[in-house]
């Protein structure tokens, strides 16, 4: 009996102690996916402001259609980049947050 008791509070603190290092790696990969998404909304403003000031200053309509053109495509291009960069960081996270769990899992197998 002292010895069942003494597995389980053996396991429930191994338990605790996973789950903190697991709730420490979320908190770091949240906080990296933030960053990455602040930093983009900032360099999105940016490159949407130098757009607005370069269409103003189109010659003629022909330029503006290829000031807009090349927004565009920029925009798409920054987007998907950003959107894979923030997917691995998602992918990274989800490993980082299991990856205390793993032994856990090993040892009740």
């Amino acid at each position: 009996m002292t010895q069942t008791y003494e597995d389980f509070s053996k396991y429930g603190k191994e338990f605790a102690d996973t789950g903190l290092k697991s709730f420490a790696s979320v908190s770091k990969g949240a906080q990296a996916i933030a960053v990455e998404a602040t930093d983009y909304s900032k360099k999105s403003f940016e490159n949407g402001s130098a757009f607005f000031e370069k269409l103003f200053s189109a010659k003629s309509f022909e330029n503006a259609v290829e000031i807009q053109t090349d927004y565009v495509k920029q925009s798409y291009e920054s987007l998907v980049a950003e959107a894979t960069k923030i997917g691995d960081l998602y992918a990274e996270l989800a490993k980082e947050t299991y990856k205390p769990f793993e032994s856990l899992v090993a040892k009740a197998k």
